[in-house]
């Protein structure tokens, strides 16, 4: 049994008896306070508790007032916040005030135990250098502080049904992050769909999003349901919400608003309950100054915001997928898994990875399909075929031939990105207009926008492409 010491914060004599109780048979140490103050106080003339279980609704401070206070008083501690009304927004305003969990009244023991051993770490669910499947191909890693505590966000806020906007560059996890706050959450067992907002075109969304009834547009012979209506009691994660088109992001507002819809084309209501994430990886107060994204959707869609770290501000993490990665892509293309060597390893450590965790993806693909650890090294290594350069075979040769194909392969490239940034100037940066008049996808533009790293001249940073 656990010796650890617990203070008890509740204005309620009753409850303080009962909870004190539970905790007492399992050997907590167990301080009590009735009131904010009192709690403040006692914590300020050197009390530590290994834990606080904090009444949100008191007289005097309340519970949030408290919070705030007893985190200013000991930064560390940790507190799970207890309430016998289930109000949303106090929920998140308590985790964004650095909660570790909360629990509303009345609760039974086996509830209380699994969030006392989560937060005192007994149960081991922190995920500490641990991969978590999340469905296939598709995991999760909390190697890192900062991504241990994204992952207690996630847990906490999947319980509380409110949309949550995903932010972060491009490749760092968002759709990952959206696929653990559905399996952390009620709705678990229902539908997960992900609609990537940039890849249907403009006039094609709306009824991939809310279905059509015939006659809806030319070639609509039947009635179709859209993703908002197959998704019913599931999750729905929309991917770069930024490229939706404005009139389409009001009917996406009215939706989050009221929960309701019509198809295209028809007449009939339809009421749908749908868990909405969103994810971007836009400059939100630009896309908003420019009228790219509207200022309420924003708002709506900001209910609770998880800014997702680049793969540099993580690099513990890096072994980890490493070993990960080599072990899926070798059972995916039937080889022996590939060593992965200290200079290897020391040299992922040393690279910037703009490309994030899809960088990292296809770097092992490559090193898996040639083989080469040198080319590898090469590769990441400042200077050496360019920091980040793809694996060229040719340039190893030091022949004639090969230097002549460089040469070409470098002519072709500088003429490309320079007619690539010559039509975004011409289109406003608009990207889809730009990949329709360059004759290339929308997705194929944005690779090469990364790939020779155009920069926006207004905005003053590089382009990320995807989500």
């Amino acid at each position: 049994m656990s010796e650890a010491n617990i203070l008890l914060v509740d204005d309620e004599p009753g409850m303080l008896r009962y909870i004190r109780t539970l905790l007492e048979v399992d050997n907590y140490k167990v301080e009590t306070a009735s009131t904010g103050e009192e709690a403040v106080e006692r914590v300020q003339k050197g009390l530590r508790p290994d834990l606080v279980l904090l009444d949100l609704l008191m007289p005097g401070i309340d519970g949030l007032q408290t919070l705030e206070q007893l985190r200013q008083a000991q930064p560390g501690i940790k507190i799970v916040m207890l309430s016998c009304v289930s109000d949303t927004r106090k929920v998140v305003q308590a985790i964004r005030l650095g909660a570790q969990d909360y629990l509303t009244k009345p609760f039974q023991k086996a509830e209380l135990d699994a969030v006392i051993d989560q937060c005192l770490g007994t149960n081991q669910q922190n995920y500490p250098g641990e991969v978590e499947e999340l469905a296939e191909d598709v995991f999760f890693v909390a190697a890192s502080p900062v991504m241990r505590k994204l992952r207690s966000q996630c847990a906490l806020v999947a319980n509380v049904d409110i949309p949550v906007l995903l932010l972060g560059e491009s490749g760092t996890g968002k759709e990952v992050m959206g696929r653990l706050i559905h399996k952390l959450s009620p709705r678990a067992h229902r539908t997960f769909l992900k609609v990537n907002c940039a890849a249907v075109p403009a006039d094609l969304l709306e009824s991939e999003l809310f279905g059509y009834e015939p006659g809806a547009f030319t070639g609509a012979t039947h009635s179709k349901p859209g993703k908002f209506e197959i998704c019913n009691k599931g999750t729905i994660l929309l991917d770069e919400i930024g490229e939706m088109p404005p009139t389409l992001q009001a009917k996406l507002l009215h939706v989050l608003q009221d929960q309701q819809f019509s198809r295209l084309g028809g007449r009939s209501v339809i009421k749908v309950d749908v868990r909405i994430l969103a994810a971007t990886n836009i400059n939100i107060p630009e896309a908003i100054a420019n009228k790219m994204l509207r200022e309420d959707l924003y708002y709506r869609l900001n209910a609770f915001t998880l800014q997702i770290p680049p793969l540099r501000e993580r690099k513990e993490e890096i072994p980890i997928l490493l070993k990960h990665f080599m072990s899926q892509m070798s059972e995916q293309y039937a080889r022996s898994p590939l060593p992965l060597s200290p200079e290897l390893l020391q040299a992922c450590q040393d690279y910037s990875w703009p490309g994030n965790l899809r960088e990292l993806n296809n770097f092992i693909k490559r090193y898996l399909v040639l083989g080469d650890e040198k080319l590898a090294v090469n590769e990441l290594h400042p200077g050496a075929n360019g920091a980040g350069a793809p694996f060229d075979p040719a340039l190893e040769q030091g022949d004639s031939a090969a230097g002549l194909k460089s040469l070409a392969r470098t002519a072709k490239d500088e003429a490309e990105a320079e007619a690539i940034a010559r039509v975004l100037q011409e289109t406003n940066w608009n990207r889809k207009q730009a990949a329709a008049r360059l004759q290339i996808s929308y997705k194929a533009l944005l690779y090469k926008i990364r790939q020779y790293g155009i920069a926006d001249k207004k905005s003053h940073h590089k382009l990320s492409a995807g989500a």
